[in-house]
């Protein structure tokens, strides 16, 4: 019989999966999967909006209907982020995202896209529409405090800002993506087109996760114990991955087989191995299922300081989304079509930094040029200042390239942020790092929905934003301007607040 290799969490009976693991560690293989989980995700979230944009112009949609439609979405994740924290916590967060995917995925195939609503958008089919994004909403909710759990549980200490920054990035990659090929896909093939690809899209991611991804040895529940803060130069032991403890048995020897295994182990320990300062007997797996200590975490100062970049973050971020085209349109006179590419290098820029910002932190960190809280910090200053800059000269430059040029500096400069205050929960709270998560993520779904509502406000005051005249237009003015102010104040926030050290146990 031919041998078996054993890998927590993962049983092969053939080489070419040992081989596999061997090469690609365990935690490297769900810090990809969920790169792609996020990709998928905004891929679908922005594919709703060139879809429905498209079906609206079809049906005669008002502008009402399209309101709620838009925003349903947004309520319903807003509500599943402590939810799916919890859930994460309780039961997993591999399983919570194997389900999520699912449900969602069923909701894209059954999303109505022929009958048009009646002329007070109050019809059967805007309802049925608008249940069924509130309730893909409440499924992608639970995704993302899904991830940062099981990052939290598979990443150690010298591999957080990274993991979590490679991890994210694949939501701008996504709407990068959704940006460049889906207005093609629904100009050839029908908006329908793009609910069925993103359905089968979250089927196939599925498959893979269910195939290829594990819960850390100890059970679905089990957390990381790392020492407080997580690195620094006391108390060595060793970090060995979770796929680098391999035994084989069967019947027979191995022979040759087994040798060249055990050099392939030999050398993915040497490319996957720690520096030697920051060892320390860093675990995928030890107490089981914590109780959740929901009073000091909302009272926390550390805790509110991320919930605070969090909101800042995503309310740039959600502003420029929503709202460019029309700035394009109204101010620059032309039309996000006539753009080319460069509708999609923002979201581009965003996923290079973001992972530029993740590998620049664990380096400062591993080489003990700053602390972990210093380190955080100062990217999030950075970050957050050159967005500030960048939204305020948007409206100054009043240009196609410049427009282009400010929203990529923005979406980039804040992707650096993101490896500050992004990351800081698994800093502060490795055991809940999911539940901190879901916190602060409600309070960024809630800028999405404020900011985009704000800034709407704020151009019907100033007679719509204008019509593209020589001067800067102060409706298109005070929506930048809102958003840098609260880059400027956050990072402050962060800077007097935030720690890199462990705060909840």
């Amino acid at each position: 019989m031919g041998s078996i290799v054993n890998i927590p969490g993962i049983t092969s009976s053939g080489s070419t999966a040992a081989l596999f693991h061997l090469i690609l560690p365990q935690r490297y293989v769900i810090v990809l999967l969920t790169l792609v989980c996020s990709a998928v995700c905004y891929i679908e979230r922005v594919g709703f909006s060139i879809a429905y944009t498209a079906i609206a112009i079809r049906e005669g949609v008002d502008q009402a209907t399209k309101g709620w439609v838009m925003s349903a979405f947004y309520y319903g994740y807003a509500s599943s982020q402590v939810p799916g924290s919890w859930a994460s916590q309780k039961y997993g967060g591999r399983r919570v995202l194997t389900y999520s995917f699912v449900a969602w995925s069923v909701l894209c195939v059954l999303t109505p896209t022929e009958s048009p609503p009646d002329s007070t958008g109050s019809g059967p089919n805007t309802v049925t529409l608008v249940v069924i994004r509130l309730l893909v909403g409440i499924a992608q909710g639970f995704i993302f405090p899904a991830i940062h759990t099981v990052l939290a549980q598979w990443t150690p200490p010298h591999e957080k800002s990274r993991a979590v920054s490679l991890s994210m990035s694949g939501m701008y990659l996504g709407a990068g993506i959704a940006m460049q090929i889906l207005p093609g896909l629904v100009a050839s093939r029908g908006p329908e087109s793009v609910f069925q690809l993103v359905a089968a899209m979250g089927v196939a991611w599925t498959i893979l996760w269910v195939k290829y991804a594990s819960d850390p040895p100890g059970g679905p529940t089990a957390f990381a114990h790392v020492p407080a803060g997580g690195v620094g130069g006391a108390s060595m032991g060793g970090i060995k991955s979770p796929s680098s403890a391999v035994s084989a048995s069967g019947s027979g020897g191995m022979g040759g087989r087994e040798e060249e295994l055990q050099r392939l182990k030999r050398l993915g320990e040497e490319f996957t191995s720690t520096p030697k300062h920051l060892k320390t007997s860093y675990k995928p797996s030890m107490a089981k299922d914590p109780p959740i200590p929901w009073v000091p975490i909302l009272m926390s100062a550390p805790v509110w300081a991320i919930v605070a970049n969090n909101f800042t973050f995503h309310y740039a971020l959600y502003v420029l989304m929503n709202w460019l085209p029309t700035y394009f349109h109204q101010a620059l006179n032309t039309s996000l079509h006539n753009v080319g590419s460069g509708k999609a290098m923002p979201y581009y820029i965003m996923t290079l930094f973001s992972n530029i910002g993740g590998v620049l932190a664990d380096h400062l960190i591993a080489k003990r040029y700053l602390t972990v809280g210093g380190t955080r910090k100062v990217l999030n200053t950075i970050g957050f200042f050159a967005s500030a800059v960048a939204l305020a000269l948007t409206p100054v430059l009043k240009s196609v390239n410049g427009a282009v040029l400010c929203s990529s500096l923005t979406l980039g400069a804040c992707a650096i942020a993101r490896a500050g205050f992004a990351v800081n929960h698994m800093d502060i709270a490795p055991r809940f790092a999911g539940v901190v998560m879901g916190v602060s993520n409600t309070a960024g779904t809630m800028a999405g929905v404020v900011g985009v509502a704000a800034s709407g406000l704020i151009l019907e005051a100033f007679s719509g934003g204008g019509g593209g005249g020589g001067g800067i237009d102060p409706g298109w003015w005070w929506v930048f301007f809102t958003p840098a102010s609260l880059c400027v104040v956050s990072a402050l926030i962060f800077d007097a607040f935030a720690t890199g050290e462990r705060v909840f146990e």
